[in-house]
């Protein structure tokens, strides 16, 4: 081995000479497929919802339902990471604890006053989206690292398979505190009075049970540091467990979502959709179960992508946030020049149809060309910055 090799090794960090590249593109995957959710928002929002096989078509369901696989995926692998952060500095509970509290903090402030910023360019409210959960699950991951694995396991579960026992809960049951589970459990709009518009809240992703999808990714994290075999095996068994959960449970309609699927007079196909539109907010169990089910299926295969793609991939998987930032701004932005040279209307808004330009009517194909540019356009600045993670060791790299 040459000097100059072993000096550029040197220079890399143990946690990115020690990564684990199914999960970087695994990860890399997930953000790319988000993109596109946010695409259809910016360029063809719809006055009906996609996933609902009343009023839907084939080609809208199926570009919103696999945007479905994002949330959990990256919300468990990011409690993988937790678990292979540590592993890597050889850090104990109370540092790792520090870590996760300091960075849920400053991903829940992210989310309130940036992330806000970009998908409105005003304050017309805060948005408590994917960014706000995953740091407040953070925060209780910094609490439950001190318990023992198979504890943090065994909650996680029983959060994740339990929580649909309190769908019959309603905020208003909870008089003034209404708002608590609000935030815990049920996705609902908060105007605050006298506060004006910035005083507004909307919770799109309440805690429950976002916060036991990462523990539970924690608890799994030893499993991707084991023999490839044996981590390959138990990956490939449980995502076979959960499927098959997923078609029993959904097929009988005993448990699991609060919408049971229904035979549709449209026919077989949206009767199909109706089967796997389940629910998101908040994550019902068939949902998790539909999702990290074929996840923890598909990274054993993913281990195998050595080639350009995996690379290109595994790229933005290492770049998550400033990859989520930057593509909400680009998409936002591409959209307003859209607007304006199309329709010369500008504030368009694709969460509030008083704003959209008169006749307009949704296009998908415009939303799929925006999000392969803006994934293209994104590539650089992503490899930029992961270059610059492997051969810096800035403390302020790990919260970005």
């Amino acid at each position: 081995m040459s000097e100059a090799t072993i000096a550029g090794e040197a220079a890399v960090s143990p946690a990115h000479r020690n990564r684990i590249i199914s999960i970087d593109i695994l990860r890399g995957i997930v953000m790319i497929i988000m993109a596109l959710d946010h695409a259809r928002d910016f360029y063809s929002p719809t006055l009906f919802a996609p996933e609902n096989p009343e009023v839907t078509t084939g080609v809208y369901f199926f570009t919103r339902w696999i945007t479905h696989y994002c949330a959990p995926v990256f919300i468990f692998l990011s409690g993988v990471s937790a678990w292979l952060y540590a592993d890597a500095r050889n850090a104990g509970k109370k540092d790792l604890a520090v870590f996760l509290l300091s960075r849920g903090v400053w991903l829940v402030l992210l989310e309130i006053f940036l992330i806000t910023f970009l998908w409105q360019f005003a304050y017309l409210g805060f948005t408590l989206q994917v960014i706000w959960v995953i740091g407040i699950s953070m925060i209780i991951l910094a609490a439950l690292v001190f318990l023992p694995r198979p504890v943090i396991a065994v909650i996680s579960l029983a959060t994740i398979a339990g929580h649909n026992l309190l769908d019959s809960v309603a905020p208003a049951d909870f008089g003034s505190l209404s708002w608590l589970w609000a935030v815990l459990h049920v996705p609902s709009f908060h105007p605050t009075q006298g506060a004006g518009a910035i005083g507004a809240f909307f919770i799109v992703y309440p805690v429950i049970p976002w916060f036991a999808v990462m523990a539970l990714g924690y608890a799994m994290g030893p499993w991707f540091k084991a023999d490839t075999l044996i981590r390959n095996k138990r990956l490939v068994t449980y995502g076979v467990i959960a499927l098959v959960l997923f078609l029993v449970l959904r097929g009988l309609n005993i448990y699991g979502n609060p919408s049971p699927w229904t035979e549709q007079a449209r026919g077989g196909f949206y009767s199909f959709l109706s089967f796997l539109n389940v629910d998101k907010y908040p994550p019902s169990l068939l949902y998790l179960l539909m999702t990290l089910g074929p996840a923890l299926i598909l990274v054993p295969w993913l281990e195998k992508c050595s080639g350009k793609v995996g690379a290109i991939l595994a790229t933005y998987g290492r770049t998550p946030f400033l990859f989520y930032v930057l593509h909400i701004l680009v998409l936002h932005l591409g959209s307003v020049a859209w607007y304006k040279l199309a329709w010369d209307k500008t504030g368009v808004l694709f969460f509030m149809p008083s704003t959209w330009p008169e006749g307009f009517q949704p296009v998908l194909w415009k939303a799929y060309l925006a999000w392969a540019i803006a994934c293209i356009l994104l590539y650089w600045p992503c490899k930029w910055f992961s270059n610059y993670r492997k051969t810096h060791k800035q403390w302020w790299l790990s919260y970005l």
